[in-house]
C-alpha cells in the first residue's frame, strides 16, 4: 500500500482506509477522501470472519463470504494481507492517505483522533488489560504498517473518546480516592456509533435530537448512551467493555461477590474467569443454544430445559435493557428520544418490541407495522416518547475524522 504524494491536496482524490480489527474479525472499508462532503457510503468494504478458527470466510462488496486460507501460525496477519492485497487491487493509480483504525481504549489521555508514532503506540500498548478482546489486534495491525511504511499516517479513533463529556460523578467509581488518581473510572465505549448518532440523529428528528435522548447500541457487544445536546452524559459500560448490558457472551454488570466466590470458593484462575466473563456468559451463557436473539427465540417453544433456557436468556436480556434505559431515563430527567442502532437494534423487531411494551410506563408506544419493516420510526403517533432505528456507520466517522487529522484541522 502506498503513500507516495504529489501535487494534489492532502488527500485529494485519494482513499482512506478503516480497519476495525477484533479478536475473530477484521471489518475494512475503502472511502473516497477526494469527494466532498465524504460520501457515506464506502467505495468498497468487507469483513474477514472467524479468524483463528477452523473456518475462516472473506467477504467484500459483491462477493459473498467464502472460505479463505488463513493457515500458520500468525491468522490475523494472513487476514490482513488479505486486505492489503484487495486494496492495492483498487487504487487504479491513486494512493492511501491514510488508514483509520478504530481503537476501543484510548485511557484517560487520548479522546480526540491521534496520528500513531513509536511513542502513542506505545501508550496504546497499555491500556491492552482494559480491551483485551479488540486493542491488542488493532495495535498489532497499526504496528506491522508503521513499520513497512512509516509515510502512510496511522490514524488512532477511539471508542472512549466521545464520552470525555461525561460529568465526574458519572466517571468516578466507589473505589478508594487513590483508583481514581491512578484512572480506574468510567470510560464508556462504542463512541464511534455514538458520534455518528449525534451526527445522524438531528438530520433525522431536527430539534428532538438535542433533548433528552438515550441511544441503544445492541450488537454482540452492547451498550447505552444517554445524550443531551448531542453530547455524552451517561453510559452502561464502564471501566471495561464488561460492564452494563447482557451481551451475547459477556455477562454485563455482575456482582463483585460473584467473581471473589468463583476465585476463593470455586478456585478459578484469573485466565478461567475471565474466559467466563468474556466468552461463555451472557445470552450463550444462559441459553446454551447461541449469542444471538434470533436464533435463541426459535427455541422458546422448545419442551423441558432447552426452552426454558431459552425464554429466560430472552428475559434478562431485555430486563437488562429496560432496567438501565429506565436509570438512563432517571438521569436525563425523563426521555424524549429513543433510538436502537447496531446488528440487533436494528434488524431485531421481536426485541424491541419487547423492549418498547416494558416501558411503556414513559409513555412509549409502538406502531408494529412500522417495527416489523425496521422504519426509521417506529413509535405510534401517540407515542409520548419517539422511537427510531438508525443505522450505525462507525467506519465512515473513522473516515471522517482520519481526514481532518491528516489535514491539521
Amino acid at each position: 500500500m502506498s503513500s507516495k504524494t504529489d501535487d494534489r491536496d492532502a488527500t485529494g482524490g485519494d482513499l482512506v482506509l478503516v480497519l476495525n480489527c477484533g479478536s475473530s474479525s477484521i471489518k475494512f472499508a475503502l472511502f473516497d477522501a477526494g469527494q466532498e462532503p465524504l460520501p457515506r457510503t464506502p467505495a468498497w468494504n468487507g469483513k474477514v470472519q472467524g479468524i483463528g478458527g477452523p473456518s475462516p470466510t472473506y467477504g467484500e462488496t459483491g462477493i459473498d463470504p467464502a472460505p479463505v486460507d488463513l493457515a500458520g501460525e500468525h491468522p490475523h496477519l494472513a487476514a490482513l494481507q488479505r486486505i492489503r492485497e484487495g486494496v492495492v487491487a483498487r487504487l487504479d493509480g491513486r494512493r492511501l492517505a491514510a488508514v483509520a483504525h478504530r481503537v476501543v481504549h484510548g485511557g484517560s489521555r487520548y479522546f480526540d483522533p491521534v496520528r500513531v508514532d513509536a511513542g502513542v503506540l506505545q501508550d496504546l500498548e497499555g491500556y491492552i488489560p482494559l480491551a483485551p478482546l479488540h486493542q491488542p489486534f488493532a495495535l498489532e495491525a497499526i504496528d506491522i504498517l508503521l513499520r513497512e511504511n512509516p509515510d502512510l499516517p496511522q490514524v488512532a479513533c477511539f471508542d472512549t473518546g466521545f464520552h470525555h463529556t461525561l460529568p465526574d460523578v458519572e466517571k468516578i467509581l466507589p473505589l478508594p480516592w487513590d483508583a481514581w488518581r491512578r484512572g480506574l473510572r468510567r470510560y464508556g465505549f462504542h463512541g464511534l456509533s455514538y458520534e455518528y448518532m449525534a451526527t445522524a440523529l438531528p438530520e433525522r428528528h431536527g430539534e428532538l435530537a438535542e433533548g433528552r435522548v438515550v441511544v441503544a447500541h445492541l450488537g454482540s457487544g452492547a451498550s447505552l448512551c444517554a445524550m443531551r445536546g448531542l453530547e455524552s452524559v451517561a453510559t452502561t459500560m464502564g471501566f471495561s467493555a464488561l460492564d452494563g448490558l447482557m451481551m451475547g457472551t459477556r455477562t454485563g454488570a455482575l456482582d463483585p461477590g460473584a467473581l471473589l466466590y468463583l476465585m476463593e470458593i470455586e478456585k478459578l484462575s484469573l485466565e478461567e474467569v475471565a474466559q467466563t466473563l468474556y466468552h461463555r456468559s451472557g445470552l450463550l451463557g444462559v441459553s446454551g443454544i447461541s449469542s444471538e436473539p434470533r436464533v435463541i427465540v426459535r427455541h422458546e417453544g422448545d419442551d423441558g430445559e432447552p426452552g426454558e433456557r431459552a425464554r429466560l436468556a430472552l428475559a434478562l436480556y431485555v430486563r437488562r435493557i429496560v432496567r438501565e434505559i429506565g436509570a438512563m431515563a432517571a438521569v436525563l430527567g425523563g426521555l424524549d428520544l429513543l433510538v436502537f442502532t447496531a446488528g440487533v437494534g436494528e434488524h431485531n423487531a421481536f426485541v424491541r418490541e419487547r423492549i418498547c411494551r416494558d416501558l411503556a410506563f414513559l409513555g412509549v408506544e409502538l406502531d408494529q407495522g412500522a417495527n416489523a419493516a425496521d422504519a426509521a420510526i417506529i413509535s405510534s403517533d401517540d407515542s409520548r416518547v419517539r422511537v427510531g432505528v438508525e443505522p450505525t456507520n462507525e467506519e465512515w466517522i473513522a473516515a471522517r475524522d482520519a481526514i481532518a487529522v491528516v489535514r491539521g484541522q
